[in-house]
């Protein structure tokens, strides 16, 4: 089993490094934690927050293009029960240049909200908490 103080770091490639993290940054209050340029031919961006257990990576391969997100079911979930803080995070995932859309599966819609990065990729908050 791998230890409970293990840290997720989730990565995908993106066509749109800079503007992915930035994204990131300002819609869901993350901070860039780290980056690099040009690693064997590889940029990349770290976002999250550092005293979190989990982040996320976006990757650029030079010469190699990935396109936008394979289906629309590609999700990000977060649980936020509480009402003023969820409206809050709304606003500002939609000031970070999300777009709301419309879930391809209705239940995301019955639960929260749903929004649309540059690439196509998707954060849904929902807006109820989460137990095991």
């Amino acid at each position: 089993m791998i230890p409970r103080d293990s840290v997720l770091r989730i990565a995908r490639p993106t066509d749109n490094l800079e503007t992915i993290a930035k994204m990131y940054c300002k819609g869901l209050g993350f901070e860039q934690l780290g980056a690099f340029n040009d690693h064997l031919g590889f940029s990349g961006a770290m976002v999250g927050h550092p005293k979190h257990h989990y982040h996320l990576e976006f990757t650029h391969h030079q010469g190699t293009t990935v396109g936008r997100a394979p289906t629309q079911d590609n999700l990000l979930i977060f649980y936020i029960p509480d009402e003023p803080a969820w409206q809050r995070q709304c606003g500002q995932i939609v000031t970070g240049g999300f777009i709301e859309v419309v879930s391809y599966n209705p239940y995301w819609d019955d639960t929260g909200k749903t929004f649309e990065d540059a690439d196509g990729y998707r954060v849904v908050l929902a807006h109820r908490g989460w137990t095991v």
